[in-house]
């Protein structure tokens, strides 16, 4: 799997150096830098910046790419035990879900549920979370209300996103709690609706149409820590 531009690959380098194979330079360093990095004990390439265009299909890679392991998906199940789990129904832009893993992970989400989708991009999601998702436990799952029954039974609470909710500012969060964003486009459906325990929003003070998601999920997220 191939990352690149200069703050993901560095977050990697800095936290994870073990799940890195190859690191391509198309830049040059400085010595000490350099030898640094000679000396974590994966490979370091030294690349002409065509080559590194052509790698990242012209991309924007500031000099630095990775060949870093495959990130493994988790089973959504395995997050039945923790206590804040954002879930995200029919998201499918890669910048807004990597945006989202690189937010639950500074606040404090334990695990995302992607649901909506069959495969999903892990490589953009990873370049996009600038590195968080090695962080993040992710799980894929296609049938969200089985998601949702799973959660309720194990005593969650679950909180849905929507413009005509109630101000988040004013809602009693539980201690186990699950909290669903959906797309701007499909938002909840009648049939999630009816298994959430609330529906929850961000009261603007001024007229306008909708945050972006991965925006709103921030806001939401924080005011929904403990």
């Amino acid at each position: 799997m191939l990352i690149y531009a200069k703050q993901p690959v560095n977050y990697v380098i800095d936290n994870y150096p073990n799940k890195i194979k190859t690191l391509y330079l198309a830049k040059e360093l400085e010595k000490k830098e350099y030898s640094r990095l000679m000396k974590m004990g994966f490979e370091v390439k030294r690349i002409p910046p065509e080559a590194a265009q052509k790698m990242c299909k012209n991309g924007n890679h500031q000099g630095f790419l990775a060949e870093v392991d495959e990130y493994e998906l988790y089973p959504y199940k395995s997050f039945l035990n923790k206590e804040f789990i954002l879930i995200l129904s029919n998201v499918t832009d890669v910048g807004n879900i990597g945006a989202i893993v690189r937010s639950a992970y500074a606040l404090g989400v334990d695990g995302i549920v992607v649901s909506g989708m069959k495969n999903l991009a892990i490589e953009p999601i990873l370049r996009t979370s600038t590195g968080a998702l090695f962080d993040m436990p992710l799980a894929l799952e296609h049938n969200i209300l089985d998601v949702l029954n799973d959660f309720k039974t194990s005593g969650f609470t679950l909180y849905g996103a929507d413009m005509d909710g109630e101000d988040i500012r004013g809602v009693a969060v539980k201690q186990k709690r699950v909290l669903i964003l959906s797309s701007e486009g499909e938002g909840l459906n009648a049939r999630m609706r009816s298994k959430l325990d609330k529906i929850v929003s961000i009261k603007m003070l001024h007229d306008f149409d909708s945050l972006n998601v991965s925006v709103a999920g921030a806001i939401l997220m924080d005011r929904m820590r403990k």
